[in-house]
């Protein structure tokens, strides 16, 4: 019996697609469907759930995100400048599979997802982000381009004395002689997921760069998710954010979604640090495995996301036909 690969309906199989997002090792919050559907909102694009199944079992998902401008269209996973978190295809069920059926079921998931966005999308253009998701041989397989990407991720492990001995020398001092009287590191509101994003988006226009996450987007994604899935860390200083972090969580990561800028304020104080560490240090205390950095290809930012002594964690671009939609798309969003 092989994979068939078919499609469920964002809202009315929506807790069906949901339970089988937990059950998944490769997943995130915004696998979620009322996540993407939030995303097909925000980018004007059209969402499409692949679900994978050998029977009655399912085997992957794979949420795919139409967008069509003129003539043109395009297949993208994460949506076309969505700023979410990794989607691409993740798999279910596969865990205690020896390694021959694993590979089998992994090919003819993700062979039987190609034919789909071939047969129903006909893209011109397709770019999809696969991470926590390591076997993208069918990709090559079927004529697709896989570039690496790269993220830091620090192992949440042992207890918090021996994570902060991990960390450089700078980083340690700058977490252990800060003054606990001159701030407040706490887990914020939806107020302040949308202060957090307006901060990101001040320190990218000061820097001349485009921004799109949409403030109103990340408000719904917190209200929309269940409790925890989107943590705003922010730091206050006599009331008042002076710098957060959004944190988005699934069932073993923290991410680094969005914030960590460098603050507004001249305050004397390693505030980023601060909220790093506060994030680490509560996901260790909850039981999770890992915090994911979020990227680790800008040179400059990089320097200080390594000084917490984190491993280098490869994930995928992957992209098919003609290049230039991207562009495309990208000025739609500027317009927008």
């Amino acid at each position: 019996m092989g994979i068939e690969v078919t499609t469920l309906d964002p809202w009315t199989d929506a807790d069906e697609w949901n339970r089988y997002v937990e059950r998944s090792d490769g997943t995130n919050p915004f696998y979620r469907a009322e996540a993407l559907r939030l995303q097909a909102a925000d980018t004007g694009s059209t969402l499409h759930l692949l679900a994978g199944f050998k029977g009655q079992e399912a085997v992957g998902l794979f949420p795919v995100f139409e967008y069509s401008k003129g003539p043109i269209t395009g297949a993208f996973s994460p949506a076309p400048f969505s700023w979410s978190c990794y989607l691409g295809p993740s798999l279910l069920n596969v865990g205690k599979l020896k390694q021959r059926k694993a590979d089998r079921r992994t090919k003819q998931f993700l062979e039987g997802s190609i034919e789909w966005i071939e047969d129903e999308i006909s893209p011109v253009y397709s770019k999809f982000v696969a991470a926590e998701f390591d076997d993208i041989r069918p990709f090559t397989w079927n004529g697709y381009t896989v570039e690496p990407g790269y993220t830091y991720v620090v192992d949440l492990e042992d207890d918090e004395e021996t994570l902060l001995k991990r960390f450089s020398s700078d980083a340690r001092n700058n977490i252990r002689n800060a003054d606990d009287d001159a701030y407040v590191i706490e887990e914020g509101d939806t107020d302040d997921v949308e202060r957090i994003v307006d901060q990101v988006a001040r320190r990218y226009e000061n820097q001349g760069q485009a921004f799109h996450l949409n403030p109103a987007f990340a408000r719904s994604v917190h209200t929309v998710l269940p409790d925890g899935s989107l943590r705003p860390y922010v730091c206050r200083v006599d009331g008042e954010v002076v710098g957060g972090i959004l944190v988005v969580e699934s069932k073993t990561t923290r991410y680094r979604w969005q914030g960590g800028v460098k603050p507004d304020t001249e305050i004397d104080l390693p505030i980023n640090d601060l909220l790093d560490w506060h994030v680490m240090r509560d996901g260790l205390r909850d039981g999770l495995e890992r915090y994911d950095l979020v990227g680790a290809g800008v040179p400059s930012i990089n320097r200080y996301k390594a000084k917490f002594n984190p491993r280098l964690e490869l994930h995928y671009e992957i992209t098919s036909g003609a290049f230039g939609l991207d562009l495309v798309v990208d000025q739609y969003r500027k317009h927008r």
